[in-house]
């Protein structure tokens, strides 16, 4: 593991697996911003306008939703996990993968704007074609609490207009674009024409996001949802954290739990994981 000074508020923690895999994170947020599989090019999205500073989310890479997805509730849109800076608990070596395990606490600060008690757990490993990400939740009060969230990953695409996710066939989805509450995807591949921005719901385990000369296999566990976000060319052009072409070299394929709330007893964890595996075009 290296931590190195960045020309930014944070450190940067580096870690390398023994094949060449590599990812890099930093506390704040608990924020995966780079990935390169063993043998591989960059495979995570980071916009070259992203701002690395206090206050502010870092826009690509893999921002933690918790304990709100986007405006589903009260607080700041998708809450306060990735504004936050996290405790990084430890770092580990195998023969065959690198991992770092970071903690959020509640604070007085967090449950003056959600009164709960909680530990949130983010461990991320990565070594030969995958990166894997486990986000656990426990309840440290003594009553129960509901909460929604995501991770809000984004893949680094060489053309949208080429890319397809695939195996998403008769899943019902909420589209936040048109408005519509409850559609049914026609055919097993999404293709991007436009803005795409979708929850969908009671995902299948694994989808796959195909290019022409290479896939990846996005798979989860423990999130009932999965969401597909593309802004289109005219949504991207407003963000002032995305360059105006960014939107053709990314999507963002999410684990997620919003179309119904996760809800954690006393005392209870919730959990859930996602990895990512590149692969060729086969």
């Amino acid at each position: 593991m290296n931590s190195n000074s960045t020309n930014c508020d944070f450190q940067k923690v580096v870690l390398s697996a023994p094949d060449g895999a590599q990812a890099e994170l930093y506390p704040y947020g608990a924020h995966v911003t780079s990935w390169r599989p063993a043998g591989d090019m960059e495979r995570l999205f980071l916009s070259e306008c992203a701002e690395l500073r206090s206050g502010i989310a870092i826009r690509g890479g893999v921002p933690i939703c918790f304990p709100q997805f986007a405006g589903e509730g009260p607080l700041l849109k998708h809450g306060f996990a990735r504004l936050t800076m996290w405790k990084l608990v430890r770092i580990d070596k195998t023969s065959i993968s690198a991992q770092a395990i970071m903690q959020l606490e509640d604070t007085k600060a967090t449950r003056a704007i959600w009164p709960h008690a909680f530990r949130a757990t983010l461990t991320v490993t990565v070594g030969g074609p995958r990166l894997r990400l486990e986000l656990a939740i426990q309840n440290t009060g003594a009553t129960s609490f509901t909460f929604t969230g995501a991770l809000h990953t984004y893949l680094r695409v060489n053309d949208i207009a080429t890319t397809v996710v695939e195996n998403l066939g008769g899943v019902h989805y909420r589209d936040d674009v048109t408005g519509e509450r409850d559609v049914v995807q026609t055919g097993s591949d999404l293709c991007f024409t436009g803005e795409v921005d979708r929850v969908y719901r009671q995902v299948p385990a694994q989808v796959v996001v195909r290019e022409p000369e290479r896939s990846m296999i996005v798979q989860s566990n423990g999130f009932s949802d999965i969401v597909v976000w593309n802004p289109g060319p005219k949504l991207c052009a407003a963000l002032p954290d995305m360059e105006p072409a960014g939107y053709r070299r990314m999507v963002c394929v999410e684990a997620a739990v919003v179309s119904m709330p996760a809800e954690v007893p006393a005392g209870a964890t919730w959990y859930g994981m996602q990895e990512l595996r590149s692969g060729n075009k086969d």
